[in-house]
C-alpha cells in the first residue's frame, strides 16, 4: 500500500492486488459494504494519518478506480463540516469519522506517467520489439502519460507491458475520458514505435 498526498484535503492511496488478497478481499468486495472492506478502510485512513498526517474526520469523498493487472486507486477527499460553532460537540463529530460517499469507477485501459520524456522513450525502446503498433501519449499536468487499450493484447504481451512501464514509470487514476479532455495529445497512435524510432 502506497499513498500520497494530493493537497491539503485529498490524498491519494494504491492498492496491489497482494494488498487485498492478504486481508483477503476480492477486487468485486471493494464495491460491497462488507466488514473487511471497512476494517480496510480503516487501516488506510491509520495510514494516511501517520504518513501524511491526515486527519479523516468529517465527510469522506472516496474515489475508487480498478485498474486492470495493477490494483486499485483510492482518492479520498475530505469535505468541510457545514455546521455552527455551537452545536458541534465531540459526540457530533464522532458520528461523522466515516460519513462518505463512494464512487466507482473501472477502466480497462492501462495507463501510466513518466515524469521525463526519456523515461517514456526508454521503455518504448524496450517495448518495440513486441508492440509497434499501440499506445498514445498525452501531456498532462506537467508529465508525459502513455495509454493502451488491452483489447488487443495477448496475456503474455499484457504482462510483459506492465512490467515494463511499472520500471519506468507510474501507474496513474486519470482515466482516458480526463486525457481525451484536459490532456494534450502528443502521439496519437502507434507510440512506442514513434518515441523508438525518432528518438
Amino acid at each position: 500500500m502506497r499513498m500520497e498526498r494530493l493537497s491539503q484535503d485529498k490524498i491519494r492511496i494504491f492498492l496491489t492486488f497482494d494488498d487485498l488478497s492478504e486481508r483477503g478481499i476480492q477486487k468485486e468486495d471493494m464495491w460491497r459494504e462488507i466488514p473487511k472492506v471497512h476494517e480496510l478502510f480503516s487501516e488506510m485512513m491509520d495510514q494516511a494519518y501517520n504518513e501524511l498526517g491526515f486527519d479523516a474526520s468529517g465527510p469522506l469523498a472516496v474515489e475508487v478506480f480498478a485498474m486492470p493487472a495493477q490494483g486499485m486507486v483510492v482518492i479520498v477527499t475530505r469535505g468541510k463540516l457545514d455546521r455552527d460553532v455551537e452545536s458541534s460537540s465531540d459526540e457530533d463529530l464522532e458520528d461523522e469519522v466515516y460519513e462518505m460517499e463512494v464512487t466507482l469507477e473501472q477502466s480497462e485501459a492501462i495507463i501510466y506517467r513518466f515524469r521525463d520524456i526519456e523515461d517514456a522513450i526508454g521503455a518504448a525502446k524496450m517495448l518495440v520489439n513486441h508492440l509497434t503498433e499501440e499506445g498514445r501519449m498525452y501531456r498532462y499536468q506537467n508529465q508525459w502519460v502513455l495509454c493502451f487499450d488491452p483489447a488487443g493484447l495477448e496475456s503474455s504481451g499484457y504482462h510483459a507491458l506492465i512490467a515494463v512501464l511499472a520500471e519506468f514509470g507510474e501507474v496513474t487514476s486519470v482515466t482516458p475520458a480526463v486525457l481525451e479532455e484536459y490532456g494534450q495529445l502528443i502521439i496519437p497512435s502507434n507510440a512506442v514505435k514513434v518515441l523508438a524510432e525518432h528518438f
